[in-house]
Formats: structure tokens, sequence, C-alpha cells
């Protein structure tokens, strides 16, 4: 088994040296550098979860069989896929295999703790957020791009009780939806930390959400945000732990660029004034937020040719002028749109958008068990990144996944060298990063669709009933 590296033992570019070999350790798990048995074991001992110690299916075997199913969509994502690898792997290492049979591998994938997958999926990001590249980040400042976003699920009636669909939609017919907001790294791409609850009901909206991630945002951050977090207590809140804040304006606040410090066009100074204390919020931590908030405004237009003119108003504590000028502000707040990416990349390539477990709770252990995944995938580009002096967001993550994957069974066999497998991880590093996002010159495509969608009729009612009618028919 091989030793586990920490991350943070090493800075900058020399850590992610350290993931040429992320895909496996010498008893074939892949990405054991990154996430080794004895780290896996490790933590699920912490929260007392651990299990299979002498078996076939043990804690670091179900955790990487399923990472292959959230990595993989349709038939390879299926539980039957996942025990076909698992007995292909035993083979080739001489080991006894399970039967084909997925109920011993269900049962051992329920035992796996919701709060170890998220632990391991923070750790992975943490470490390399900690070790990365000082040419990577904004202004020598960590930011941090928070977004929110919806999933849905199987309609069980267990998934309905804890997560119901939208009233709009009849009993039914429609499906349990539930809300989440993520924190990412914007130097990385990596998902630092992420809270889910109800798309509905009293705090579930995605302010909420945030102030429970607040202790995964370090002092010295800068918080990148939309304008549904734009507000004077989200930002009181942030700056006493001493978090920067760059969010657009919330529309109902009036502006008027007359009044002021005026530091330049459309940049000044202004003052907020505390409101009442919210329902949320107890009387002691009111009773700490700050009268006035001094805050930086700046206006700025985003010209399209062929498009009318957008005028974006943006709200930041980063009040020194001469440190941050008015167009570092718009272009840090224009890079709030890579959130945007990365969640297009979780829930479309892989498969987050409707996921696949029939309970809450296994919901949520398949909720981090992808988010693990994608931690693991931006790491390995980072890796590429950095042994080829590229920025891990010009690397397209679509086919970093996909060239994983396409070598995964390979390199997770004893067959092969040590010798030979180093070279084959440098060789994929470097096919990795020559994979660039967004360098399709000419590329212009239509949004439309050629292939008509099936003439089924949409499902208005309960499906038992319309069996019921059926049958009368």
């Amino acid at each position: 088994m091989a030793k586990e590296i920490p991350f943070s033992r090493f800075a900058g570019r020399a850590s992610f040296q350290k993931v040429t070999d992320a895909f496996l350790s010498d008893s074939g798990l892949p990405f054991a550098r990154i996430l080794s048995a004895e780290r896996i074991q490790q933590v699920f001992q912490k929260h007392g979860c651990s299990f299979g110690l002498h078996g076939i299916y043990t804690t670091a075997i179900v955790v990487w069989s399923f990472l292959s199913q959230v990595l993989r969509d349709g038939k390879e994502a299926s539980c039957q896929s996942a025990v076909a690898r698992i007995v292909s792997y035993c083979h080739e290492i001489g080991t006894d295999a399970p039967t084909s049979d997925t109920g011993d591998y269900c049962r051992a994938r329920a035992k796996l703790s919701e709060s170890a997958l998220h632990e391991l999926s923070c750790l992975v990001a943490g470490e390399v957020e900690s070790a990365v590249d000082p040419a990577w980040l904004w202004k020598r400042l960590h930011a941090k791009l928070i977004d929110g976003f919806t999933f849905t699920m199987p309609d069980t009636p267990e998934n309905q009780a804890e997560y119901p669909q939208q009233k709009g939609q009849k009993p039914g017919v429609g499906f349990p939806i539930a809300r989440a907001v993520a924190i990412l790294s914007l130097a990385t791409a990596n998902v630092l930390d992420a809270a889910i609850g109800p798309y509905s009901g009293k705090r579930t909206g995605e302010p909420a959400l945030l102030r429970s991630l607040f202790d995964s945002l370090s002092e010295g951050d800068v918080a990148v945000m939309d304008r549904c977090y734009c507000s004077f207590m989200m930002i009181s809140l942030l700056l006493t732990r001493g978090v920067h804040t760059c969010t657009r304006k919330h529309q109902a606040r009036h502006s008027d660029f007359r009044r002021g410090k005026r530091l330049g066009k459309y940049d000044h100074i202004i003052s907020w004034t505390r409101p009442a204390r919210p329902e949320w919020m107890d009387e002691d931590t009111y009773a700490q937020i700050p009268k006035q908030l001094k805050l930086r405004e700046i206006r700025y237009d985003i010209v399209i040719p062929g498009r009318r003119t957008k005028t974006v108003d943006v709200i930041t504590t980063l009040t020194n002028h001469l440190e941050y000028s008015k167009e570092d502000i718009a272009d840090l707040y224009g890079l709030r749109w890579n959130s945007e990416l990365d969640i297009r990349s979780i829930k479309e390539s892989l498969n987050l958008g409707h996921v696949r477990c029939k309970s809450p709770e296994m919901v949520r252990r398949e909720l981090w068990a992808t988010l693990l995944g994608y931690n693991l995938i931006r790491t390995t580009a980072a890796a590429a990144a950095s042994l080829h002096n590229k920025q891990p967001r010009c690397i397209s993550f679509t086919a970093t996944c996909q060239y994983i994957l396409a070598s995964w069974m390979m390199t997770s066999c004893r067959s092969q060298s040590k010798e030979r497998l180093h070279e084959h991880f440098l060789k994929l590093l470097e096919q990795i990063s020559q994979c660039r996002v967004a360098q399709r010159p000419g590329r212009l495509e239509p949004r439309m669709v050629k292939r008509r969608p099936k003439s089924y009729k949409l499902m208005q009612k309960p499906r038992n009933e319309l069996r019921r009618e059926t049958r009368c028919t």
C-alpha cells in the first residue's frame, strides 16, 4: 500500500507534481496519492462507520466503486456495472471476487457515512487550495465563488417527505427537489464546501444555506457572489470573519453616484445603515453588527456588438482604490460566471441534475460522492496545468474526466511495472493539459436541436391513476 503524501508538506507547483501518479497505489485504488486507502479508513473510523476490513467490500473499495459510478453515465453508472468492475479488479489481483448480485454492494454502499464523504471531499479541495500556485490567485487573494443550484431525485415517498416537490405541480406528477449552495475556488475550480436543504420553506433560501458554510471561509478570502446575497447582514457577518465581499448590488437598492466619497467616474464610497434585527438572528449577534458599513460601489457597462448594453452595479468591501482599481473589481465580478460553468459541469457531466438514489440519506451520499469525484478530477487537471505552465481553468473538465475513465481499469492492475505506469501518468497529464476549453476559433452553433423528441404525452396524473385508466380501457 502506497503511503499518503499530505499536501501540506509541499508548496505551490511542487505539490502538484506529486499528483503525477495520483490514480492508484500499489493496491490499485484510483487517486490514492490524494485519497489513499489509509486516509479513507481513518476518516471513516473517525466517524465510527468503518467496515469490511477483511472482506471483499472494504470501505475503500466501496468508496472507489461509488466514485466509478458518479463519474459515469448510462449503463456504466448502474450498480451492476460497479459490481462488474469490482469483479474484474479482484480477478486481476488474484483475490476472491464477489458474486454478480448487487444486493451486497448496495448494502455496503448504504453504510458509507454522509459526514465522512463530506469530510473527504472538503479535505481534498482544501489541501489543493492551500498548496495553490500563487500565480493562480487574484491579486494574491483566495477568491471564493458562491452560487446556488437545484437538483431533483426519484419520486419516492421518502424523498417527497424530506425534499417536497414544487407547490405548483400536482401530487404524483413532479419530482422531489433540493436546493444547494456551493463555495468554489476561483483558482482551482474545486468545491470547497456545500450545504443542502429543501427547495422551499422557512430558512431554506440560498443566504440561509450560505450562513451555515461560514466556517469554510478563511480570513483574507474574498467572496464573489450574486445579488441575492447582497445584504447588510450578510456583508457584516462576513466582515466579522475577515472575509471581503464582491457582489452585485441588489435590485431593491437605489444608486446615486452624486453622493458619497468620489473615487472616480461611477466609483465612490457609500454608507449603509444597519436595518432592524431579522428573525433568524439572535440579539447577541445583532448587537455585534456595526451600525454603519463603509462600502465601495462601482458601475460598469457590458458592451457586446449587436446587443443591448448591460449596466452592472457592484458592491465590495475592497475600498482601497489604489490597490484595487475599478477595472480590477469589474474583472473580479466578471469571473463569478465561472461558478455557473462549474455547476453546469457537475450537473450535466456528472449527472447531478437528477440523482439516482431513492432515499434522502442515499441522495446526500450521492451528492457528496459526486462532489468528491469532481474535486479529484479538478485536482488532476490542476496537476496537468502546473506541470505544463497553464491555468487549471483553461483545461477541459469533461476531457480530463474522459481520459481518467479511459485508463481507470488499466492503471488499477498490477500487471504493469511502476516505471511504465509512471511514464503513462506523465503522458496522460500531458494529453490532459492539451485539452483546452474555449479554444475553438470560428465555432458558431445555433441554440437548436435537430432530432425531434418522441411524441409521448406529458404525465399530468399520478402513475397509479394512469395504470388504472389503462386497465379499464
